[in-house]
């Protein structure tokens, strides 16, 4: 396309119209050397406009050859391998079932011990006369007592056999219901009685009522302890002409020496409990497995 408009710039003269010719009666030459010299002008005109439509018919021309070019081959790509998915997360391990209560009562000192309690009646005990006490039942092998207005508890009637010196009393215990002492056990010390309380006071001090007239709340053998629901507690006793001591598990809470010590029932209902008895106040709790050995 380039070369043939070259060749009709060159070779061919520009076509005059005649109505320009006939309108220029001030031309000092005639139409013959005026096409001569528009001629000779088309021809240098068209030697100047060469060389650019070369290099632009060049340049064009050579864009379909660029075009044809292959073009660059595409980086291969990595076919990923298919990920493997994460193992499930292991599953948390089963929580181990609490262990039974009467699983961590420790043993009790060997030696011959005799049980107050069949585990089936009230046979040998009595419902104490405390005013506006709940109700006393027998079930699955416990004497439950049941929360009262206060005092709740039960007496031995056969005490004669029971010593009041040189002796242990054992039995387990524990709390269903309420906030205050859920055992109070009351038993002798040679012509005398006292309670080693379990949780009074709101629930958590443990000691010897009474001692020179203070309560287990107020004189050397107070302590504290924080006593779960529902969990049962091995209560051991022994008194001696010596000593008096006493444990909550393998606790050891009282270790009291009797030279001196003026012992008594804390003065009011509880001492309907005397000469051996088991209560609790504004609690409901449950005994099992009362059982004694002389020493």
């Amino acid at each position: 396309m380039c070369a043939d408009f070259l060749l009709a710039v060159a070779g061919r003269p520009p076509t005059i119209p005649n109505r320009i010719l006939q309108f220029k009666p001030v031309m000092k030459m005639n139409s013959h050397r005026f096409l001569e010299r528009v001629q000779a002008g088309g021809l240098a005109l068209a030697c100047a406009v060469v060389p650019l439509l070369w290099v632009g018919c060049a340049e064009t021309s050579s864009e379909p050859e660029a075009a044809k070019a292959e073009p660059a081959a595409a980086a291969p790509t990595t076919a990923s391998a298919p990920s493997t998915p994460a193992p499930p997360p292991a599953p948390a391990p089963a929580p181990k079932p609490p262990a039974s209560p009467d699983q961590e009562l420790p043993p009790l000192p060997a030696g011959e011990w005799h049980p107050l309690f069949d585990g089936h009646s009230l046979d040998g005990w009595t419902v104490t006369d405390f005013a506006g006490h709940g109700d006393v039942e027998v079930k699955n092998g416990q004497i439950v007592m049941n929360m009262g207005a206060m005092l709740t508890g039960v007496n031995l009637v056969k005490t004669n056999d029971v010593p009041t010196m040189n002796y242990e009393l054992a039995l387990d215990a524990r709390k269903l219901e309420g906030s205050d002492f859920f055992c109070a056990l009351t038993f002798p010390v040679g012509d005398t009685c006292c309670s080693f309380l379990l949780g009074g006071w709101g629930g958590g001090v443990v000691g010897i009522s009474s001692i020179d007239g203070n309560d287990a709340s107020l004189n050397e053998t107070t302590k504290y302890l924080n006593f779960e629901m529902n969990r049962w507690y091995r209560v051991r006793v022994r008194v001696t002409k010596a000593k008096l001591e006493a444990w909550v598990g393998a606790l050891k809470m009282v270790d009291l020496q009797l030279e001196g010590k003026r012992i008594s029932v804390r003065p009011g209902e509880i001492e309907l409990s005397q000469p051996f008895g088991i209560a609790t106040y504004q609690t409901t709790g449950a005994i099992k497995d009362v059982q004694y050995r002389r020493l």
